[in-house]
């Protein structure tokens, strides 16, 4: 997959995280793109480690977007504990 593809397939999965997790967070759609591209990879990577599948086939292949999905939701959650206590008010 080409860059522009991860990019889009980050802040789709980063979306869907966030959606699928409500809640205030801290970070725009920067920090949304970062999340997802990083939970597709951590996903992909714990696809194949712990199931033993090669879950980053391709774009348009549901095993992909499952596994940025669920990698974004957990970057998600480790982003909230680290970042939580860190707002400051104006």
């Amino acid at each position: 997959m080409g860059i522009i593809a991860w990019i889009l397939i980050g802040l789709l999965a980063g979306m869907i995280a966030k959606a699928l997790m409500p809640g205030r967070d801290p970070g725009g759609v920067i920090i949304t793109i970062l999340i997802g591209i990083a939970g597709g990879l951590l996903g992909g990577w714990l696809g194949k480690v712990i199931l033993g599948v090669d879950s980053i086939d391709g774009f348009f292949d549901l095993s992909t977007w499952i596994a940025a999905v669920v990698g974004s939701m957990i970057l998600l959650a480790l982003y909230r504990l680290v970042s939580g206590g860190r707002r400051g008010h104006a």
